[in-house]
């Protein structure tokens, strides 16, 4: 195919990550999950707890942000180059790259190359990228079973789940949910203690991570100076994935590369404060290319676009793309602690997945435009984003380009250009001020969508005397 570096990051269209259906339908039946909406709040609210604690311990952290931020600009700038610098480096040292415009092509390259193998099971390491594009899905169909080894995609995988949160996509549930998930998969007695839901786990994943010939993972970074891929994690399975299989195969969204290893060392300090609420994480692990008697042999990466040269066109949403997926705009956001992840219906959920998945795959689709409108614009997205994303602003770019590219005239659209004609006249402001007087009750109902506002409340009765016309007779 045509790489994307040819061109100049040619803009191939939108992607095809899928949302299901509007944000108002999902919300309002996922806000009657009370179950849910308590293991979000108490999970979110430790995590949001510890990561201002660790975040506050560093003097420099301000200036670590403006760095990281920085950092993304510049490579943003010089996205084709990054990347024909990074695949020439992972080529030299034994790897090979894909390029795969959209998820059908990236599905059918890993399809594909796990087919040489002659395997029928495959390890995942978690990964965003992969469930972007239905990566899992694809392959059952191909009659290939991926396993998921992190512990909360395992949850998700094994209960028939969907995730609900970019780093626990468990989030949505407890641990007397997570027992009875794995009770029938995994050899008991299982009670509720974390310990040994974990210690079943371990044993599950085991002995598949000791026959696994071929694994499947993401990557948080690529440094194009070297060619080498990084990810972060917290327990140790992707280590196993990465170093035990003969292939490995890597699907990475072509903005996550980096220009050296120094800013590396930027990111790898910003994200799991932001992530975890941890000074560092507890395993990173970075490899480059084919090492000799160490790790895999055959070492394939997937750069992925799926509408990512869309995006990046767009000068006033392009900083989406800075995103490194830490998940803190989730931890602090009122609308996903109440509405929680199922309620975006894509595989980005929260203040990012409203700004990012409309970009992604077009505001043509109606519940693509509704996600932009999935927020109160407090700010607290923007406060803690560890890359400076201004979430809002992106938010309101997104609305304008919904209600002038998507949405059709409808009641909103009428009150608004009424409103728009009186308010464009001081003289039609100023009779019908002197008109509203006339009506000296409360109003207890409105017809149509203004109706919303009595169904809660009841509409003060007006003043005798508007401030503008007091004003003229007493100043």
């Amino acid at each position: 195919m045509e790489r994307a570096v040819n061109l100049g990051i040619p803009t191939y269209g939108q992607g095809n990550l899928h949302i299901d259906r509007p944000f108002p339908a999902a919300a309002k039946d996922e806000l009657r999950n009370t179950q849910m909406r308590a293991n979000i709040r108490h999970a979110t609210h430790t995590i949001r707890g510890k990561r201002a604690a660790v975040a506050g311990e560093l003097p420099d952290w301000e200036d670590l942000r403006s760095t990281g931020s920085a950092v993304k600009e510049g490579v943003m700038a010089r996205l084709p180059e990054l990347l024909a610098q990074f695949e020439q480096e992972f080529t030299d040292r034994g790897g090979i790259v894909h390029w795969a415009r959209d998820a059908a092509e990236a599905n059918a390259i890993v399809e594909k190359l796990i087919r040489e193998t002659g395997e029928t099971e495959i390890l995942k390491v978690k990964s965003m990228a992969t469930q972007e594009i239905g990566l899992n899905e694809h392959l059952a169909e191909a009659g290939i079973d991926a396993i998921e080894t992190d512990l909360a995609e395992l949850i998700v995988q094994l209960g028939n789940d969907k995730p609900s949160h970019i780093l626990v996509p468990a989030i949505h549930r407890n641990r007397r949910e997570i027992r009875d998930i794995f009770t029938p998969h995994m050899p008991g007695p299982l009670t509720d203690e974390p310990k040994v839901l974990a210690e079943a786990a371990r044993q599950h994943l085991r002995e598949k991570f000791l026959r696994a010939k071929v694994a499947v993972s993401g990557a948080n970074f690529g440094v194009a100076a070297t060619g080498t891929l990084a990810v972060v994690e917290s327990e140790g399975n992707g280590r196993m994935c990465l170093t035990l299989p003969e292939t490995l195969i890597t699907v990475m969204g072509i903005e996550k590369i980096v220009p050296t290893c120094e800013d590396l060392e930027v990111f790898l300090q910003l994200l799991p404060r932001s992530s975890t609420g941890e000074r560092m994480n507890p395993y990173t692990s970075l490899w480059t290319g084919v090492h000799e008697g160490d790790g895999p042999r055959n070492v394939h990466l997937v750069l992925l676009d799926n509408g990512r040269s869309a995006v990046l066109s767009d000068p006033a949403g392009r900083s989406a793309l800075h995103c490194i997926r830490c998940s803190a705009c989730l931890n602090v956001c009122p609308v996903y602690e109440h509405a929680g992840g199922h309620a975006y219906g894509s595989t980005y959920p929260g203040p990012i997945g409203a700004i990012l998945s409309p970009q992604l795959t077009g505001l043509e689709a109606e519940a693509n435009a509704s996600l932009p409108f999935a927020s109160t614009l407090c700010g607290a997205c923007y406060d803690v984003c560890p890359v400076k994303i201004n979430i809002p602003d992106i938010l309101v770019h997104l609305r304008a380009r919904a209600v002038e590219e998507v949405e059709r005239p409808g009641q909103m659209s009428l009150l608004m250009k009424g409103a728009s004609l009186v308010m464009r006249s001081g003289r039609i402001m100023s009779l019908l001020e002197r008109a509203l007087p006339l009506a000296r009750f409360r109003i207890r109902w409105l017809p149509g969508l203004i109706g919303g506002w009595t169904q809660q409340r009841v509409v003060p009765a007006p003043p005798k005397q508007s401030f503008r016309h007091w004003f003229k007779e007493n100043r």
